[in-house]
C-alpha cells in the first residue's frame, strides 16, 4: 500500500514527558508545524506518558509551555498516550486472531541464555523466533506470555524517505518484538503504529534515531491492511565540534534558553528553523515566509551543528527589531524589584539606547540598571580608575556648563559637554569617559549624551556632584 499524498497533511509531535522541551524536540515540533501549516493540513500533540515511573505532569507542563513559548499551536486537545492502551491491546488481538501475531511464553531465564549465547558466538541480540511456529498448546498451563508480531522473514523493505532518499533493509534483520507484554501493557512500537494510524496521521517527521523503527513499525501497518505514512528522518543536531549533542553544548531545554539566556522566542524559532534546514542564502526568515517556504527537500542529510554564538547574534538582531513596550515587559521582571509607573516608563524610553549593544534580555537588563541606581553610586573597578587625577576638576566644570542649559535635551548637552573639553584643550574622550564613570558607575554605557538625557537635569547634576565631593 503506498504512502498517502500531499493532500489533507496531518503531522504530528510525539513527546515523551520524562523532562524538559529539548531543542532537539522544538526543532521537529517546529518542522511539524511548519509542514502542516505550509500545506493547510493539521498538526496534532501526543503526550507518550506510556513510562508510567518518568513520566510527570510537571514535565507535561513543561512542554506544553515551551512549544506555547515558541508558537507552536497544535490542533485539537492533545492525546495521552497511556489512555489508549485499551485501543492498543485491542489491535494486538486483531494481530493474533489474523495470525500476524503470536504468543510467546518463553521465559525471561531461556531470553537470558540466548542473548548469552548469541554474544558469546558473535550474532546479533535477537529473538530467535522459538515459538514463532509452536502451538500454544505446548505452554504449561497458566503460563505468562507476551504477544510477538510475526514479522516477515523474506525479501527487503524498502522506505522512500523524504529526507534520507530510498532506505532498504533486509527483512531477516526485523526480529518478531513484543507487543504486548506479559502484564498485558502495550509496546511503545505497537503503540506509536495505532496512535498514528487513529490519528490520521499522513506524514511522519521525527529524528534519524528512530528510522530504524519505521521499518519494525512498517510491518504493523501492513498486517493491519493500514495506509502507510509517508516518512521525514532528519539527522540529528550536534556541537560545534561536531560531537553528539549535549549538555556542554548548550542542550539545554527551550525553558532556560528564555529564562536563564534572554532569547526571544522569534529568535530561536529562527535559528531552529536554519538548524538543517535552508532555502537560499536566507538567514533571517519571518514566520509568515517560514510557512510560505518550507518544504521537505530543504532539509539536509548531514547532521547540523549547534553554535551558541550565531544563536546569540540572531538573538541581537531580533532584539533589535523587536517592540518596545515589549521588551519593556521581559526585562521588567528581571531588574530584581517592583517598577514604579514611572520607572517602567523610564524603562521604555531608554530601549533605543540599550538595543543596539545587547545580544539577550540579560543584557538589557544590566546595560539597564545604571537608570534606577540610589545615590551615591557604587564604581566599578574600570570606572573608579577614569575618576582619578583630573577628573574632578573636569566633572566640576561640566557640572557647571551643564546646570546653565535652558533646555535638558541631548543636543543640548552634547554641545555643553563639548565646549568644556574646548576650553580644557582635550579630546572629548578625556571628558566624556569621566562623565560616564560618574554618571552609570561603570566604563560603558550607552551614549552619554543619550544617558543624560535619560536620567534628566537633576539625577544626572546629581551624581557629577557625588563625584566632585568624593574625588576631591
Amino acid at each position: 500500500m503506498s504512502a498517502r499524498s500531499d493532500t489533507g497533511v496531518v503531522t504530528r509531535f510525539a513527546p515523551s514527558p520524562t523532562g524538559f522541551l529539548h531543542i532537539g524536540g522544538a526543532r521537529t515540533a517546529l518542522f511539524n508545524w511548519l509542514f502542516a501549516r505550509h500545506h493547510g493540513g493539521k498538526f496534532l500533540l501526543r503526550i507518550e506518558d506510556t513510562d508510567r515511573a518518568r513520566s510527570t505532569q510537571p514535565a507535561i507542563d513543561a512542554i506544553l509551555d515551551g512549544m506555547r513559548w515558541l508558537g507552536l499551536d497544535w490542533d485539537g486537545d492533545a492525546v495521552h498516550q497511556f489512555a489508549r492502551a485499551g485501543r492498543h491491546a485491542e489491535v494486538a488481538a486483531q494481530l493474533l486472531a489474523t495470525g500476524h501475531a503470536y504468543k510467546c511464553y518463553a521465559t525471561p531465564e531461556e531470553l537470558a541464555a540466548l542473548r548469552e549465547e548469541q554474544r558469546a558466538a558473535g550474532r546479533p541480540i535477537r529473538y530467535d523466533g522459538r515459538w514463532r511456529d509452536r502451538d500454544p498448546a505446548e505452554a504449561p498451563e497458566g503460563a505468562p506470555f507476551v504477544v510477538r508480531l510475526k514479522a516477515p522473514r523474506e525479501g527487503a523493505t524498502t522506505i522512500a524517505d523524504r529526507v534520507q532518499g530510498d532506505v532498504t533493509v533486509q527483512n531477516a534483520e526485523i526480529d518478531d518484538f513484543v507487543l504486548l507484554r506479559s502484564d498485558g501493557t502495550p509496546t511503545y512500537m505497537l503503540a506509536v503504529v495505532v496512535d498514528d494510524h487513529d490519528m490520521g496521521v499522513t506524514h511522519i517527521i521525527r529524528g534519524d534515531d528512530h528510522l530504524n523503527n519505521a521499518f519494525r513499525q512498517l510491518p504493523v501497518i501492513r498486517a493491519m491492511g493500514w495506509a502507510e505514512p509517508a516518512y521525514a528522518h532528519i539527522p540529528l543536531i550536534h556541537g560545534s565540534d561536531g560531537a553528539k549533542l549535549s549538555k556542554r553544548h548548550g542542550a539545554l531545554g527551550v525553558d532556560a534558553y528564555r529564562d536563564e539566556m534572554g532569547i526571544l522566542a522569534e529568535a530561536l524559532d529562527n535559528y531552529l528553523l536554519r538548524l538543517g534546514w535552508g532555502h537560499g542564502d536566507a538567514e533571517i526568515i519571518s514566520r509568515a515566509q517560514a510557512i510560505e517556504w518550507f518544504d521537505l527537500a530543504g532539509v539536509g542529510k548531514s547532521p547540523s551543528r549547534f553554535d551558541l554564538k550565531k544563536l546569540e547574534n540572531l538573538n541581537g538582531h531580533y532584539i533589535r527589531e523587536a517592540d518596545d513596550a515589549r521588551l519593556t515587559d521581559l526585562v521588567a521582571g528581571r531588574l530584581g524589584f517592583a517598577l514604579t509607573d514611572g520607572q517602567r516608563a523610564l524603562l521604555q524610553r531608554s530601549m533605543s539606547f540599550l538595543k543596539p549593544r545587547a545580544a539577550n534580555l540579560l543584557d538589557l537588563a544590566d546595560g539597564a540598571q545604571f537608570l534606577f541606581r540610589r545615590r551615591p553610586l557604587e564604581m566599578d573597578d574600570d570606572a573608579a580608575n577614569l575618576l582619578g587625577g583630573d577628573a574632578p576638576t573636569l566633572l566640576a566644570r561640566i557640572h557647571d556648563a551643564l546646570a546653565a542649559l535652558a533646555d535638558w535635551n541631548a543636543a543640548a548637552a552634547e554641545a555643553a559637554v563639548r565646549s568644556v573639553a574646548e576650553a580644557e584643550g582635550v579630546k572629548l574622550g578625556a571628558v566624556a569617559q569621566p562623565l560616564r564613570a560618574a554618571l552609570t558607575g561603570r566604563k560603558t554605557s550607552p551614549g552619554i549624551f543619550d544617558v543624560l538625557d535619560l536620567l534628566g537635569r537633576e539625577e544626572s547634576l546629581g551624581r557629577i556632584a557625588d563625584r566632585m565631593v568624593s574625588a576631591a
